[in-house]
């Protein structure tokens, strides 16, 4: 076995500050598990394609390859992890059409939570939803506004409580977090998305619910189309460049007669 696994330490190796040692019950370990990798894939620690190797994974945890083949399960169930026969699990790729489908899946679903929430808005919900807006649009780290982002259209929907729409709107959210950090790797997008929070914030202030539904939306189709184009050109540019490099083969010569 390789001492390396783009990014995932051995045993040999430091133990990296992403992936805490399990330390909970039996049960929860392969919560704990699935928790940490994931984290690992939204901050790029593992990239997409990389190895995600049972014994490595069990050594690093100190556990047996059962809870690690439960959290790789459930990788796979929320789109994380890509499992083959015979070829084990690996970091699933980026994927521009995915992007797309889960901006446009939960432009779907925040307009109706965020509709049925503003009239149960209070003075105190819509101040916690303004001191989140502020915290989103200061922070730099990307790994932190990931969280921020969450955290403020959570608070714009949660007056509605609908527990069940949350839960669908947090698992999508999760799905997007490694392209949501694409996106405000180019910091004029970061102050775009910015001013329409700021947009959004004001719909709901108002209790202006066809205009909060409609920004909402317009906020969350442009992210996915925004992503859609980048991944697309992406990779167009890195097939061209595999071209260029690709080795040529010569033609072998055709024996002249005596």
């Amino acid at each position: 076995m390789s001492d390396a696994t783009d990014g995932f330490p051995l045993d040999g190796a430091p133990r990296a500050p992403f992936l805490p040692v399990a330390a909970t019950p039996r049960a929860s370990t392969s919560r704990v598990i699935a928790d940490a990798l994931r984290s690992a894939i939204v901050a790029g620690t593992l990239a997409p394609g990389a190895p995600l190797r049972q014994d490595a994974i069990a050594r690093h945890f100190s556990v047996s390859a059962i809870p690690v083949r439960e959290a790789l399960r459930q990788l796979e169930s929320e789109g994380w992890a890509k499992v083959e026969v015979h070829k084990g699990a690996t970091v699933a790729p980026l994927s521009a059409e995915e992007a797309r489908e889960i901006y446009e899946i939960r432009s779907a679903l925040e307009s109706l939570a965020i509709g049925l929430a503003i009239p149960l808005h209070t003075g105190e919900t819509l101040r916690e939803s303004e001191a989140l807006c502020h915290a989103a649009e200061a922070e730099l780290d990307p790994s932190l506004y990931v969280a921020r982002n969450e955290a403020f259209h959570m608070s714009l929907y949660a007056p509605a409580a609908r527990p069940q729409l949350a839960d669908m709107i947090t698992t999508l959210h999760r799905r997007g977090e490694r392209y949501l950090r694409l996106k405000f790797g180019l910091p004029i997008y970061k102050d775009e998305s910015d001013h329409e929070h700021t947009a959004l914030l004001d719909a709901v202030r108002r209790r202006d619910i066809a205009t909060a539904r409609t920004l909402v939306a317009e906020h969350l189709l442009g992210s996915g189309e925004l992503l859609y184009r980048f991944l697309t050109e992406r990779a167009q540019a890195e097939a061209a460049q595999a071209k260029l490099h690709k080795p040529r083969t010569r033609r072998a010569r055709t024996p002249t007669g005596s």
